[in-house]
């Protein structure tokens, strides 16, 4: 869940009372947040460079509170100390309004049908008369910040531009255009590029670097223009120069491209929601006009209330507290969900989610407890059952058990083990970070030999075992892919030990009373070739009339591809026929 820091003093002062670290944190609990850390910024540097190494640091307090996934408003100072506020019944929940234009002439920004090939949607608002300060500035730019890590998916869906309106002109346009006819000065720099050179400027800037995937491949970059072909941003990597916020800014013209336009309404009430409390009449947004390419007219934003009529009853019984209609309606508002008892004694109007805010307001802590009155029986999921009964056992044959990664490179599964990536039903990975997280392993083996790798110091012999699952694609399956369990078992040795594994085989055949024999009840050994193994030196498992896996020597190719330097024989079967 999203963390965010506030200054403990302004934060008092904006809540009109001091509080103890353990009376915060107790009023951070009965609002359903939790006070992650207590710490400043000269703290934070020491800890990370060292003592001594943070000369000049705050030492001002900061509390890190730790918000849930769901409540986008308290990610910032201002949304945080209003909603306590409220909880603590200092103040009624706001009403947010969006006005027109003053002089009748709304901001308008016109999208044009070439952005339907990178990012076709924008939405935009207007703050007008706004006094920012210092604080109030860092507190607009890190709720940005959060918005974007969080519900707008690092940027993906949603990228937020907020601009000085007096510095541009309307109307706007959104275009998307070709990278080399895009030319401006962006944000912090004291010249003009073009977009590929943005880019590989960016490549090695950490802050921006990860958003330069999101748009780099495309035929065409998106970005904004005003009425003089000013730019004012090239989403969703960087703003331009001209356009930039300063503690003079007055009024504020805020734009999101997005992907996803639901996601970019949520994300433009919020921002403009927070901050309007900093306008000349607080808690109005100025409306702006947006034309689709079709040329369709919407206003933004609508800052919508929805209401419900629940019932105080059901509400009580879900919970488990006996909690009285009118006494349920001043608990809502307390969280901010302005609500009403109605006439008939157990109905109440409220707005928006309703549940788990009527929990939270009435104190987890004074539900009482109490037993069901039923009884159920639990029992554990057999395949893991089973698992574990395995694992129990062949430790006690003398292997190691090792726990390894599900991801890995295409190397490990396909050229390393002499097989071709093609052959193989392995789900890849859209946008991997790292070259050992390309797929899902289709074979525990790889992952084994590794750790054999890593622990070639340890004296002879290294027995290793991992029973875990693996990952196919399957079609028939609604998710696209299946899990299968399995058992790899690998010996390392100067000789290659075939009969000792084929003895953890018979033994693990003797616990799931599977005996040697026919191929119906029982189990058997089958030659087979296959590139992993030594020729003539693998054997399928066959049992109950399926092959369930191969045993065999590896073939010297795959054990130096691994880096390793003496035999090895290997073992991979499934267990899931046996349940």
């Amino acid at each position: 869940m999203p963390i965010v820091s506030v200054r403990r003093d302004e934060l008092f002062q904006a809540l009109g009372q001091k509080y103890t670290d353990d009376e915060f944190d107790e009023l951070c609990f009965q609002y359903g947040l939790e006070l992650d850390e207590v710490t400043s910024e000269k703290e934070q540097m020491e800890r990370e460079k060292g003592v001594g190494k943070a000369e000049g640091a705050s030492e001002v307090v900061e509390y890190k509170v730790e918000i849930p996934a769901n409540r986008y408003d308290l990610l910032c100072m201002e949304g945080l100390a209003r909603g306590l506020r409220i909880f603590l019944e200092k103040e009624k929940a706001p009403r947010y309004k969006p006005v027109p234009a003053a002089n009748g002439q709304p901001q308008r920004l016109v999208i044009d049908s070439s952005t339907a090939q990178v990012r076709p949607h924008c939405v935009a608002a207007v703050l007008r008369g706004v006094t920012l300060d210092e604080s109030r500035y860092k507190n607009f730019i890190d709720l940005q910040d959060k918005l974007h890590e969080n519900l707008c998916r690092r940027r993906t869906l949603v990228a937020i531009g907020t601009h000085d309106l007096d510095t541009i002109e309307g109307p706007f346009s959104y275009e998307a255009l070709p990278p080399s006819q895009i030319k401006f000065k962006p944000l912090g720099q004291t010249k003009e590029f073009t977009a590929p050179e943005l880019m590989e400027l960016y490549s090695m800037e950490s802050h921006l670097k990860p958003y330069l995937h999101i748009i780099r491949d495309k035929p065409v970059y998106p970005v904004i223009y005003d009425k003089n072909r000013v730019v004012l941003s090239m989403p969703p990597i960087i703003n331009g120069e001209h356009s930039k916020i300063t503690l003079a800014t007055r009024n504020i013209f805020i734009e999101s491209t997005a992907t996803d336009l639901t996601k970019a309404r949520i994300v433009l009430d919020m921002l403009v929601s927070m901050f309007s409390i900093y306008c000349t009449e607080p808690f109005t947004v100025e409306m702006a006009e947006v034309v689709q390419p079709d040329g369709t007219v919407l206003n933004y934003p609508d800052l919508p209330y929805r209401k419900e009529t629940v019932s105080a009853s059901h509400i009580s019984k879900q919970i488990g507290a006996n909690i009285s209609t009118k006494e349920m309606a001043r608990l809502l508002t307390k969280m901010c969900l302005e609500s009403e008892a109605q006439p008939d004694g157990d109905s109440i109007e409220v707005e928006c989610d309703i549940m788990e805010d009527v929990a939270i307001a009435y104190g987890y802590n004074n539900i009482e407890k109490t037993v069901p009155k039923m009884s159920t029986v639990g029992d554990q999921f057999p395949l893991n059952k089973l698992t574990d009964l395995l694992r129990r056992e062949v430790a006690a044959c003398g292997y190691t058990e090792v726990l390894t990664f599900i991801l890995c490179s295409k190397a490990d599964i396909a050229d390393k083990l002499g097989k071709k990536i093609e052959d193989l039903k392995a789900a890849h990975v859209g946008n991997p970070k790292t070259i050992d997280t390309q797929v899902t392993r289709t074979t525990l083996l790889p992952g084994v030999l590794k750790t054999i790798y890593h622990n070639k110091a340890v004296p002879l012999p290294l027995r290793l075992f991992e029973i875990s699952d693996v990952v196919y694609l399957d079609p028939s399956k609604d998710v696209g892919a299946r899990n299968e369990r399995r058992l790899c078992a690998v010996t390392y040795n100067k000789s290659s030990e075939f009969e000792v594994l084929q003895g953890l085989l018979d033994r693990v055949m003797q616990l799931l009373e599977v005996p040697f024999g026919s191929d119906d009840v029982g189990y058997r050994l089958k030659p087979a070739d296959d590139p992993t193994f030594f020729p003539g030196r693998c054997a399928e498992v066959v049992a109950m009339g399926q092959v369930i896996g191969r045993i065999g020597v590896l073939h010297p190719d795959v054990i130096t591809k691994f880096d390793l330097n003496m035999p090895c024989c290997a073992l991979e079967i499934t267990i899931e026929p046996f349940l």
